[in-house]
């Protein structure tokens, strides 16, 4: 699916954050991307999809928003590239609506297969104990 997010219900932070490859350089860019998604006041979602998308993103929720921070990759627009798709990733797993799962009973011939394992292990169980010499 496509998705057109409202430039304010999303924006960006940068942030200096030396981890990983880059050597010195990394400690004078700023190159971490952190993604926020403001989902309660997104009105591209209905109200089965907030609920959904707060179960499956629970880890990264803060305060009404979905926080995605990325800093693998060395360059600051790989990252950005990185967070929106985490991002839509997300959206697209909070749209799927799960089926109802209907209840079934078991076969008869289950129950019976069952029945007769729990009778046979019975027996074995009842034929335990002292013997007599």
């Amino acid at each position: 699916m496509q998705w057109n997010i409202p430039e304010n219900d999303l924006y960006e932070e940068f942030v200096r954050n030396a981890s990983g490859p880059g050597g010195q350089h990394v400690n004078r860019t700023e190159s971490t991307v952190r993604l926020h998604f403001k989902f309660q006041q997104c009105a591209l979602l209905n109200e089965g999809m907030k609920e959904r998308l707060t179960s499956i993103a629970a880890p990264w929720i803060c305060e009404d928003e979905i926080i995605i921070q990325v800093r693998e990759s060395r360059s600051l627009l790989r990252n950005r590239e990185m967070a929106k798709h985490r991002l839509i990733t997300l959206l697209d797993a909070a749209a799927i609506i799960p089926k109802k799962r209907k209840k079934t009973k078991p076969t008869r011939a289950s129950v019976e297969r069952r029945l007769a394992g729990k009778a046979r292990r019975a027996d074995v169980k009842r034929n335990r104990g002292k013997v007599d010499f």
